[in-house]
């Protein structure tokens, strides 16, 4: 799978519109692989296989902005539960949608390797079914200048709603 490239001086949107374009070019043709396989793990993990799936999808954007010289997570809590690599569920909210088209959305602030300064959050969003393995929309991401997580759920909450 290709990995985006991405440059050190990028701001968070610049990063955000070649993070999508890499997400276009391959989320579909991953589902598809995985379909089989998830539409079983489903039926025994249930929301679990959405992150087999993530995993499988997100290290490759990820590694990219470590490439690139970016930080893309915080230290790991003793119970923190990771996808992808890099996504961590307790930086994750799901309010949005029905049944068959729930919105997971996780966020990640982005830093600068160097200077360990913010640049901005990048927040992905997950569309899946709670009633069988389904991802009925390509995965999106939006970026957010804040950093703070009250800033961020209130930026994610304007996005939403």
């Amino acid at each position: 799978m290709t990995k985006p490239v991405f440059r050190y001086d990028m701001t968070i949107e610049e990063i955000c519109e070649i993070g999508n374009q890499y997400i276009d070019l391959v989320w579909k043709a991953l589902y598809d692989s995985m379909l089989d396989e998830l539409t079983i793990a489903f039926q025994e993990i249930e929301d679990a296989a959405y992150g087999r799936y993530l995993d499988r999808l997100m290290p490759a954007l990820f590694e990219g902005l470590e490439d690139a010289g970016f930080e893309v997570t915080e230290p790991l809590k003793e119970d923190d539960f990771v996808i992808g690599n890099c996504l961590l569920f307790r930086n994750s909210l799901e309010k949005w949608g029905t049944e068959d088209h729930r919105s997971r959305i996780f966020w990640n602030v982005i830093r600068s390797k160097n200077s360990q300064q913010p640049i901005g959050t990048l927040l992905m969003e997950i569309p899946h079914s709670h009633l069988k393995f389904d991802i009925p929309a390509a995965p999106v991401l939006y970026s957010l200048r804040e950093y703070e997580r009250e800033p961020i759920a209130q930026g994610i909450r304007r996005i939403k709603e």
